[in-house]
């Protein structure tokens, strides 16, 4: 039996994946074709007519992402920024908005490069390791530092930091001021972290997020701001009098995050910055008084 053209199986896929509610159906349909084709995406138009070994290939991913799966764990990886880490089962998929995030520590690093010295950057909760990753490669000299805590996604931080410049850490956030970071305290230049913020009450709708994204880089206390709250304290410790803090935050956390800063009075400048769709993202704080 001849099988269909594959534009016809892609708008087969995209019926199928709209009907168990995917996001970006269509989207999704296109980046598996093409994963299982091994080529990109924008060449899908141009490419031959696939042989009879697509179309079982192709079914078995697209059942896979209907049920929901993260488009990310079908294909191993998520793009992010100039760079592309592999992902899975185990660790956090880095999303487009933490781009932003990476972009202010990116720029911070560059203006100590620029003042004549090698900066030293720390990406806490690092997860995939896409931050630290990214500052290393568009800032150079740069001294990059990637903790995290999980060792599953310990494994998939070392996995794509082995051909970078990141020094990994496997420990505690809150814990490395005294243990695997005590050499470099007051002696930082960025700390930047995508920590977790969602509140333990909080219903969480997508199915990729509740059941794949692992629950040590969502859940943070009643509130969302556990995370933030160590993640004030330890960038204290670690970043120079002048030093720069980037943390994001959830869109509802506009206010709520930068106030864990201003109450401590150890923080000046501290702004809030909005995502491309105009939702408050992430913060900025500078440090004003000398690491303890």
């Amino acid at each position: 039996m001849t099988p269909a053209p594959l534009r016809e199986q892609i708008r087969d896929a995209a019926a199928r994946l709209t009907e168990s509610d995917v996001p970006s159906a269509r989207h999704d349909a296109e980046v598996l074709a093409a994963h299982v084709l091994g080529i990109e995406r924008g060449e899908l138009h141009t490419c031959p007519e696939p042989d009879g070994t697509f179309g079982a290939a192709y079914e078995a991913l697209i059942t896979r992402r209907a049920a929901r799966e993260p488009l990310q764990h079908l294909t191993g990886s998520a793009a992010f920024r100039h760079i592309t880490v592999q992902v899975g089962p185990g660790v956090f998929v880095p999303r487009p908005e933490t781009e932003l995030t990476a972009g202010a520590a990116v720029e911070e690093a560059r203006a100590v490069v620029a003042a004549g010295r090698v900066p030293v950057v720390v990406d806490l909760y690092a997860g995939t390791g896409a931050i630290a990753i990214s500052v290393s490669t568009e800032v150079r000299p740069c001294v990059v530092h990637a903790v995290e805590s999980e060792d599953d996604a310990v494994e998939w931080l070392r996995r794509n930091a082995a051909g970078a410049s990141v020094v990994v850490h496997r420990d505690d956030v809150g814990s490395i001021t005294e243990r695997s970071m005590s050499m470099l305290l007051g002696r930082v230049d960025v700390v930047v972290a995508n920590p977790p913020y969602v509140p333990s009450g909080a219903r969480i709708r997508d199915p990729e997020v509740v059941d794949h994204d692992p629950g040590a880089a969502l859940w943070s206390g009643p509130d969302g701001l556990d995370a933030m709250r160590t993640l004030e304290r330890v960038a204290g410790h670690l970043l120079t009098g002048a030093g720069l803090v980037v943390a994001e935050h959830a869109d509802v956390q506009g206010t709520s995050a930068p106030d864990v800063f201003r109450a401590t009075g150890s923080w000046t400048d501290v702004v809030d910055h909005p995502d491309l769709n105009g939702r408050p993202r992430y913060l900025t704080a500078r440090r004003t008084s000398p690491a303890e």
